[in-house]
């Protein structure tokens, strides 16, 4: 009976087998893997199509055989993937590089595994951070530069295209849990808004899970927060930082997916802010580096080279690179500039430690989960050059600088105890930038220079590294990643993703060099572009042009006068050596070889414009106020960037909320842009209309009215007239209730160019930080608004021409440093 039994069942499986295969589904389809019924599937398309199973004629489920569960898993003992990447590292920083910064979890990943000495970014954050999500060139995935200059034309559009599939949505569709956590900084700045379009948000492009934030920068301390594609409310610490926050995200995350399902690979990619700007750090982390760069940058260079020998990091016949000429020695500068630049430096210092603290926490709990074996790790340190977008005194309050307002030594040594703090928003002066990316000239944005290119990383994997400790020399490029994660996993690179056929991966796997220290590079040639600063390498040599320098405006000459220098990376690890004029034939061979890529990967034609990017109208960048001077809002509306709201800048405006009080009066916000640093709340205050104009963090004016509005429908309005004249000035504001002024007062002077590069406007509360310091954020409005009205008064011809060239000019400065 049972051999009948055995027999029947076995001849209805083979028949549900033998249907599949005549409608046209093959036995090396995933619903046959787990019976072993073939030795691979094909994962050429994603997602891999599912049955058509046959629709049964059988009348009793007893008396049927269902098909196999429908599944889709990795390929058994597929690693998990953990990318960390570090934001405005240099090469010469971290203490695995030679670098004065104590980073323990770096050294031992390195220690443990392999370092890299020779691989690139691409100079800049949004651009490294497609390129390294889908291992295309930044140009190849519209990311020439970030989405708040990008243009119409095609490698600039700052839109992903959809035959640019990232890595996570490669391993999602393939088995694998993703999860992102901290900063996103490649959805198009006008398409982070509830309108959307969402299909670049991190958790439509492979992600599973995202929690961080979306732009070029976040405070720390209260940061504009995302969970999926909700903004959400930081938690109520005291002491809360977002960086232990995204950490503890990120292992919970972990430590879930594990516990639900042990056999499924995770990828994760850990981006936090550190060591971005705004520097913001606890103070106990800050107090280990007092008195660690009394001898300044100059000295620091020296040192760091020294320590770069000792670690094999760079040749014993290696030397410095000159600084460029705008860089002070630190030997000329007076007391008080050396006071604060160090107090800037350890205060950075402080935040690479605070960050690597982070991530090491983050690996402990992978080993406690028993995965660290078999988990691929890279430690990429920096998505491009240190930065040298502090200028060169630093800076207390990064949007000072955003609106042209100088800040000197002497004012940003009134801050001196701030720095670091939730009080401050600072960034370090330029020479430290120098100084970090030792041994070279350039830093961040100078494409050209390996001092914006060149990134230290560790590569980790128990499993698939025999080798510790050692030091992997080929070159290598930030493209390179997603390849070497494909072909580790034991997948294949698809050919179609979503039914759109796929531009081929363009970067080089790094897994022949796991266990092959004297293996000949893969990737032989490479370009680079960044705001016009442009290179090519190739076998070895470097040729490249500094067009901009990244503290000034404009660049140094037009494009076709541009001086180009040639080096052979071989022989001179520093860049130090200038060989165009000795060999001028090898010169126009490499000129040619980067006209020849820049056609292939779309990166032409050169847009060295500033000023003009900036303006959406004038490059063909989507811009949702195009045209508008009326923006209609409603309470619930929060976060909205400035890429997304109204500009009320340089003009007279109005604001005028309908309200419903309660008996007993309200309190609250009505509308809020921006907060502590810089931005405006009109508000009730112990039920008395306000309104805070904060200038800069260092001013605030306040108009209030001296009774609180009555119970029922209020009509509460604030006009505000510019005095004209240029950007910045002042004007007057008056406020009304249902038609009658209550209140008049001056502002003597406004922010002319932007508000935050975080912080957005809020309706019926004021989020992140408070606008005023009479009030506590959120300050959630306690009342009913029924919506609130921001209306743009009419300008002549000359004020408005005035008035869109402000806008142009200041914006720039904000874009072009994120």
């Amino acid at each position: 009976m049972k051999s009948i039994l055995k027999k029947n069942i076995c001849i209805r499986a083979w028949s549900v087998a033998l249907a599949l295969v005549t409608s046209g589904v093959s036995l090396c389809h995933p619903v046959f893997a787990d019976q072993n019924q073939c030795g691979s599937l094909d994962r050429s398309t994603l997602p891999i199509p599912e049955p058509n199973y046959p629709h049964s004629k059988v009348l009793d489920a007893r008396n049927a055989t269902p098909p196999p569960a429908f599944q889709v898993k990795a390929p058994a003992n597929a690693p998990n993937i953990l990318i960390v990447l570090i934001d405005d590292m240099g090469f010469g920083q971290s203490s695995a590089f030679g670098g004065p910064i104590h980073m323990p979890t770096l050294e031992k990943l390195a220690n443990n595994g392999l370092r890299y000495n020779d691989f690139h970014t691409t100079a800049l954050c949004s651009p490294t951070r497609a390129a390294l999500l889908t291992g295309r060139n930044h140009h190849t995935c519209n990311m020439g530069s970030i989405t708040e200059t990008a243009t119409a034309f095609p490698g600039q559009t700052g839109k992903r295209p959809n035959s640019v599939a990232p890595l996570a949505e490669m391993l999602r569709l393939n088995g694998y849990a993703t999860g992102a956590f901290g900063k996103s900084h490649e959805t198009a700045a006008w398409e982070v808004s509830p309108s959307g379009p969402t299909d670049r948000w991190p958790t439509r492009s492979g992600f599973d899970k995202f929690y961080g934030f979306i732009g070029g920068e976040a405070n720390q301390w209260a940061p504009t927060l995302y969970e999926g594609m909700t903004q959400i409310e930081p938690p109520k610490d005291p002491n809360y930082h977002l960086i232990p926050d995204m950490t503890n995200q990120a292992i919970n995350w972990m430590g879930s997916v594990k516990s639900l399902t042990p056999d499924k690979p995770f990828f994760m990619y850990f981006a936090p802010g550190g060591t971005h700007a705004p520097h913001q750090v606890p103070s106990d982390w800050i107090a280990k580096y007092k008195g660690k760069f009394n001898q300044g940058w100059d000295k620091l260079r020296e040192e760091t080279l020294a320590r770069q020998k000792k670690l094999g990091i760079v040749p014993q016949d290696a030397t410095l690179a000159p600084k460029p000429e705008a860089i002070k020695d630190w030997d000329t500068l007076t007391p008080d500039e050396k006071k604060l630049f160090a107090r800037q430096m350890e205060v950075f210092a402080a935040y690479g430690e605070f960050t690597d603290h982070a991530v090491g926490n983050l690996v402990n709990a992978i080993e406690k989960e028993g995965q660290l074996d078999n988990t691929l790790i890279f430690y990429i340190v920096g998505d491009n050059g240190a930065s040298a977008e502090g200028g060169f005194n630093g800076l207390y309050n990064e949007m000072s600088y955003f609106n042209a307002v100088p800040e000197t030594v002497v004012d940003i040594l009134k801050h001196y105890e701030d720095l670091g703090g939730p009080n401050s928003y600072g960034h370090y002066a330029a020479g430290w930038a120098v100084a970090g990316d030792t041994p070279y000239t350039w830093t961040k944005q100078v494409a050209s220079d390996y001092g914006g290119t060149k990134n230290g990383i560790a590569v980790h994997w128990p499993k698939g590294i025999n080798s510790k400790g050692e030091l992997r020399s080929q070159f290598h490029h930030v493209i390179d990643i997603a390849p070497t994660v494909l072909e580790a996993a034991g997948l294949p690179e698809p050919k179609v993703v979503n039914s759109t056929v796929q531009t081929p991966i363009e970067g080089t796997s790094m897994l022949y060099t796991f266990n092959d220290a004297k293996a000949k590079s893969h990737h032989t040639t490479q370009y680079f572009e960044i705001f016009a600063n442009r290179s090519i390498y190739h076998d070895g040599w470097l040729a490249g042009t500094v067009h901009r320098e990244p503290w000034n405006m404009k660049p140094r000459t037009s494009l076709a006068n541009d001086k180009w220098a040639l080096f052979d990376t071989t022989t001179d690890f520093s860049l130090k050596n200038d060989l165009s004029s000795k060999m001028p034939d090898k010169l126009k061979e490499m000129q040619a070889l980067f006209m020849s890529e820049a056609v292939k990967y779309t990166v032409l034609p050169l847009d060295d414009r500033s000023i003009e990017r900036v303006n959406a109208a004038l490059v063909g960048r989507p811009d949702l106020m195009a045209g508008r001077t009326s923006l209609t809002l409603h309470e619930g509306m929060i976060g909205m960037s400035e890429n997304v709201f109204i500009n009320v800048k340089n003009r007279s405006f109005s604001i005028t909320a309908h309200t419903q009080i309660p008996n007993g009066g309200a309190d609250g916000a009505l509308i809020a842009q921006a907060g502590q640093f810089g931005g405006w709340s009109f508000y009730l205050k112990d039920g008395k209309p306000s309104y805070t104009y904060n200038w800069l963090g260092q001013k605030r004016y306040t108009i209030s009215a001296t009774e609180p509005v009555s119970a029922g429908e209020s009509v509460i309005r604030f006009d505000f007239a510019y005095d004209g004249g240029g950007a910045g000035k002042g004007g007057t504001g008056t406020i009304a209730v249902n038609g009658k002024q209550v209140a008049q007062g001056r502002i003597d002077q406004t922010q002319g160019f932007f508000f935050s590069a975080d912080e957005g406007t809020d309706v019926g509360c004021d989020l992140g930080t408070a606008v005023s310091d009479l009030y506590k954020v959120p300050f959630k409005f306690t009342g009913k608004i029924e919506k609130v009205i921001v209306d743009l008064k009419p300008t002549n011809a000359t004020d408005k021409a005035e008035s869109d060239k402000i806008h142009r000019e200041g914006t720039l400065k904000k874009a072009i440093s994120d």
